[in-house]
């Protein structure tokens, strides 16, 4: 039997986790900011945190143009805690990732983007 669109995601969201230890959460988002598919932790605020995640990318992607840049591929915002990455899945959704301070970005770049693009064909 064939898996459900929801299953294929949560799917893809488990495999991301996998791949790499250092990936605390993920969500697919809406370009309107509303979650497709989360495995975040139970601490974070789904809706809110996807929200932001949507409008930060429209800046991202506006920013860029205004700038010449070309598409954007991915955000990047560092902390003191750790990391958060959104990089485009598709052209309905965006792909939220939150990494420990540890983590090995080249890794974590290159699985991200596996991730999107096996996101944007199920989408």
């Amino acid at each position: 039997m064939a898996l459900s669109r929801e299953e294929q995601l949560g799917q893809i969201l488990k495999g991301l986790h996998a791949s790499t230890p250092d990936i605390e959460g993920a969500a697919i988002i809406s370009m309107d900011g509303l979650v497709i598919s989360s495995s975040l932790p139970a601490e974070v605020e789904e809706d809110r945190v996807s929200a932001m995640s949507a409008a930060l990318y429209g800046i991202g992607a506006r920013t860029a143009e205004e700038l010449s840049r070309g598409d954007v591929e991915q955000l990047y915002i560092k902390g003191n805690n750790g990391y958060m990455l959104i990089t485009q899945a598709g052209s309905e959704a965006v792909l939220a990732v939150m990494a420990n301070a540890r983590a090995k970005l080249g890794i974590i770049f290159l699985d991200v983007k596996r991730a999107a693009e096996e996101i944007a064909k199920v989408l």
